[in-house]
């Protein structure tokens, strides 16, 4: 008998033989430029952190919170709400704060399904989606998502074919890691399905922010009837480069919130409260922090399509979140996004994540994260020549 039963339905995690040969490389001696892993590298702005260092002296605030997150922040996010979508929120039950969204994502699906349960999500598709339902003892099938096809038209024929029938659909748009964007027509769609077929919405919008070239990214909430089938998840740490600050919040029906607030009542006293009065300055101040974020990657993500192209690599640029979804060249393809991911890191001293570890139909892509300068990426971009 297994001693860690849910690690059994668990694969080896991909990314892991990437980071092993990377930091083999680096211990070596060798200068491995690291557009892998999506960590944001940008400070947070100076008046949240000033926030927090207040707040961090008061005794008060060094006590247990709340495990919903305390009142002010909820109505943070409500009011964040009405400002940028015209959505109503009510904070005191249609909002939760949540430790980061992987928390809060785990936790509902937890909360949400059965062992046996049929969880849709995206594939390729950031790994917590699938993993959470996983863990949690569901049944996940992943929805194919490309350029080449409609992914509502691949939903549909998947929901055709499978039974039972599903219980949850966990969506995330703009996409990571294949930076497809939607319009609201696109929602207004899933909720129309959401009802017809009676399953449940979750949707990660954690680069609401990260639009370029005047796209502007839809919430689901603004989709009619969006709440009577669904949640939307929203988090801090991309929009106002606090990712390892943790919080995230959970936004949407009131009887999902309820259930999310009740298993997190039995597992957490909720964030440090200084962390969430600096959220709350976050959500509330000056919001022209956000804009230099986002004029950050879009130059970023310009110089390393530029670079690409020159080079002979030629890659689509992507109108939203802090990634480039590259096809592997054709010459390379056969490899498959592992053994090409060690080969960057190899030859040219670069390392990406390979398509696979985001699910099967990820393999003919690696994703680059503009997570490094200018001057980084230029270099990145001499050391891919040689292999090119």
């Amino acid at each position: 008998m297994s001693r860690f039963a849910r690690l059994d339905r668990l694969p080896p995690y991909v990314f892991a033989k990437v980071n092993e040969i990377k930091m083999r490389e680096r211990r070596a001696g060798r200068d491995i430029i690291d557009l892998g892993m999506g960590n944001p590298d940008l400070s947070t702005p100076p008046h949240i952190v000033e926030k927090l260092v207040e707040a961090a002296r008061k005794p008060h605030n060094h006590r247990y919170s709340a495990s919903m997150g305390i009142t002010k922040l909820r109505m943070a996010i409500a009011d964040w709400y009405l400002r940028r979508f015209s959505v109503n929120i009510d904070p005191d039950t249609e909002a939760i704060v949540t430790i980061g969204v992987k928390e809060g994502m785990s936790h509902l699906v937890l909360v949400t399904i059965r062992p046996g349960d049929v969880v849709f999500t995206p594939n390729p598709t950031y790994p917590i989606h699938p993993y959470s339902a996983i863990i949690a003892g569901g049944d996940v099938r992943g929805i194919p998502m490309s350029p080449e096809s409609d992914f509502f038209d691949n939903l549909m024929q998947a929901t055709k074919q499978t039974w039972p029938k599903p219980k949850v659909l966990i969506l995330s748009f703009p996409h990571n890691p294949t930076t497809e964007v939607v319009n609201r027509a696109f929602f207004d769609k899933i909720v129309d399905y959401a009802r017809e077929h009676g399953i449940m919405v979750i949707h990660d919008f954690a680069y609401a922010d990260l639009v370029f070239d005047g796209y502007q990214a839809p919430s689901f909430l603004q989709a009619r009837g969006a709440k009577d089938v669904g949640v939307e998840f929203f988090s801090v740490s991309k929009s106002y480069s606090m990712p390892g600050w943790r919080v995230g919040f959970c936004v949407g029906n009131p009887e999902i919130i309820a259930a999310l607030r009740r298993i997190k009542s039995y597992l957490d006293y909720g964030i440090f409260q200084p962390i969430q009065i600096a959220a709350i300055i976050a959500l509330n101040g000056p919001q022209d922090c956000v804009a230099e974020i986002r004029d950050t990657y879009r130059e970023r993500r310009d110089t390393l399509i530029n670079g690409l192209e020159r080079i002979g690599w030629s890659v689509p640029a992507p109108k939203a979140t802090m990634f480039v979804w590259a096809r592997i060249p054709e010459q390379y393809r056969h490899m498959g996004s592992v053994e090409f991911s060690k080969f960057l890191i190899n030859k040219a001293q670069v390392a990406v994540s390979p398509g696979l570890g985001f699910g099967e139909y990820g393999d003919d892509y690696v994703r680059f994260a503009l997570i490094e300068n200018h001057m980084r990426i230029n270099q990145a971009i001499r050391g891919i020549r040689k292999i090119m």
